[in-house]
C-alpha cells in the first residue's frame, strides 16, 4: 500500500528567505546562472521560439493538450497559457486526459489535471480505456503479467487521445515530450536498428494524409532538468508518483544510459537528439513511410508516446539489460575474429576484406491506410490495437459462461 503522503500532489514550499536576483539555477545546456525571474523569462522565450520557428500554431486554432498531472503536462500548459496571452496566439486550449484505468495512480493523477484546469481555466475532457476498449491497465495486466504491459498501454494511449481529439471536433494535439525523451527514443531506436522509426519519432510535429489529427512537441529542445526548476519557482501544482507499471519498460535503460552520458557531457542530450534529426534526414521517405510537406513527419499507430505517462517520464530501472547487452557485444566481437570464412572452393575469406557483391539490407516499406475493423490509422489491414484486444477478449466469454452455468445451478437448488 502507498503512504498518503506517495499520492499527494508535489507543491513547492515558500521561499520567502531567498533574495529576488541571487543566482539559484545553472544551465546544463551552456553553464549559465540565472536568477528566479530570469531563468522563467528565457524559459517561457525559448519556447515560443521553438513554437514560432516551426509555425506550430495559426491564430485561433483549438488544441488539445494531452495532460497526465505530471511535471511535462503541467508545465506545459501552464507556459502555454502565458506565452498564447503575452504573444497573442489566440489559441483556444483544452486539457485532454487519458484514464488508463490504474488505481493508486492515474486516479490520484486525474485530481491534479482537474485541480489545473480551475487553476488555468481550461476545459477539461477525461476519456477512460474502460468505456473505449472494455478493459482497464489493472485488468491487463493481470491477464498478462508486467512484462509487456507497457506496449498495450502505448498502443491503447495514443488511440484514445486521437479518438478524445475527434470527439471534441480538435485536429491538433500537444504532448509535454521534453529533450530527454527525444534522447532516449532516439537511443531505444537506434539499439533496435530501427531506423524508419528513428525518422518519425524525432520529428516536432507528426501528421499523416490518413488522419486529420496532427501532434506537436513544444518542449522538445527542453531538458528535464529545467522542467523540474521552472514548475519549483513557478509553484505548480503537479503529481510526481510513478506508474507502478513502467519500471519493466526498455526505456528504462535508454535513460539510464542517457544520464550516464549528461554526467560526462551535460550537453549530451542535445547532441543526441541534433543527431538523432541528421540521421532521420538519411532515411529514404518510402522506408520511413513519411510524407513531408513541410516539417510534418507520419507517425505509425502506437509509436509514439502518449500524455506524458508510463514509461515516457517515470519508468526507472537500474540499467543491468544495457550493461548485460555491452557485455555480449563484446564477447561477439571476440569471437568474430577467431572465425573463418569457408567459400564453396574451398577458399578462405578474411571478414575484414570488403566484399563488393554484398547486398545490403533491405529496409521494410510501409503504406499508410486505415484499420478494417476500428477505422483507425495503420499500415496493416488491422491496427495493433485491434490485434492486442482480439488476444485479450479471448478468455472473456469462457469466464461469462462459467458465471452464468454457477448461477443457474444455485437457482435449480
Amino acid at each position: 500500500m502507498r503512504s498518503s503522503k506517495t499520492r499527494q500532489a508535489w507543491r513547492r514550499p515558500p521561499v520567502s528567505f531567498v533574495r529576488p536576483h541571487e543566482p539559484l539555477i545553472v544551465r546544463s545546456k551552456n553553464h549559465q546562472k540565472l536568477c528566479r525571474t530570469c531563468f522563467i523569462n528565457i524559459f517561457e522565450t525559448e519556447i515560443h521560439n521553438t513554437i514560432t520557428a516551426n509555425s506550430l500554431f495559426f491564430p485561433g486554432e483549438r488544441v488539445a493538450i494531452g495532460a497526465s498531472g505530471g511535471k511535462d503536462s503541467t508545465v506545459l500548459a501552464s507556459v502555454l497559457k502565458t506565452i498564447n496571452e503575452r504573444y497573442h496566439y489566440g489559441l483556444n486550449l483544452i486539457l485532454l486526459s487519458i484514464d488508463e484505468g490504474i488505481k493508486g495512480y492515474r486516479d490520484d493523477s486525474l485530481e491534479a489535471v482537474k485541480r489545473n484546469a480551475v487553476q488555468y481555466d481550461m476545459p477539461l475532457e477525461i476519456v477512460g480505456y474502460d468505456k473505449l476498449y472494455g478493459w482497464t491497465m489493472d485488468q491487463v495486466v493481470e491477464q498478462i503479467g508486467k512484462k509487456g504491459n507497457c506496449t498495450y498501454c502505448g498502443v491503447f494511449r495514443r488511440q484514445a487521445l486521437d479518438r478524445g481529439a475527434a470527439r471534441l471536433g480538435i485536429k491538433h494535439v500537444i504532448t509535454g515530450h521534453n529533450a530527454d525523451d527525444t534522447a532516449e527514443t532516439v537511443m531505444m531506436n537506434l539499439l533496435r536498428g530501427d531506423l524508419p522509426r528513428l525518422a518519425r519519432a524525432t520529428s516536432i510535429v507528426t501528421a499523416s494524409a490518413a488522419s486529420d489529427i496532427k501532434r506537436s512537441k513544444p518542449l522538445k529542445y527542453a531538458y528535464e532538468k529545467e522542467i523540474v526548476y521552472y514548475a519549483l519557482h513557478k509553484g505548480l501544482d503537479y503529481f510526481t508518483t510513478e506508474c507502478i507499471y513502467s519500471p519493466e519498460a526498455f526505456r528504462g535503460s535508454a535513460r539510464t544510459l542517457i544520464k550516464n552520458l549528461e554526467k560526462v557531457r551535460p550537453s549530451a542530450i542535445l547532441d543526441v537528439v541534433r543527431s538523432g534529426e541528421d540521421m532521420a534526414r538519411l532515411v529514404p521517405e518510402e522506408v520511413s513511410g513519411a510524407f513531408k510537406s513541410g516539417k510534418d513527419i507520419l507517425v505509425v499507430e502506437g509509436e509514439a508516446e502518449g500524455a506524458g505517462g508510463c514509461g515516457s517520464a517515470n519508468g526507472r530501472t537500474s540499467g543491468g539489460e544495457m550493461a548485460d547487452m555491452e557485455k555480449q557485444l563484446l564477447e561477439n566481437e571476440k569471437v568474430q575474429e577467431n572465425e573463418t570464412e569457408i567459400t564453396l572452393k574451398g577458399q578462405k575469406h578474411d571478414r575484414n576484406c570488403k566484399n563488393l557483391n554484398h547486398m545490403p539490407r533491405k529496409l521494410p516499406k510501409q503504406q499508410m491506410g486505415k484499420c478494417a475493423r476500428c477505422g483507425y490509422l495503420s499500415s496493416q489491414d488491422i491496427c495493433k490495437a485491434c490485434l492486442l484486444l482480439e488476444g485479450l477478449n479471448k478468455n472473456r466469454p469462457k469466464t461469462q459462461i462459467q458465471v452464468s452455468v454457477e448461477r443457474k445451478t444455485v437457482v435449480q437448488r
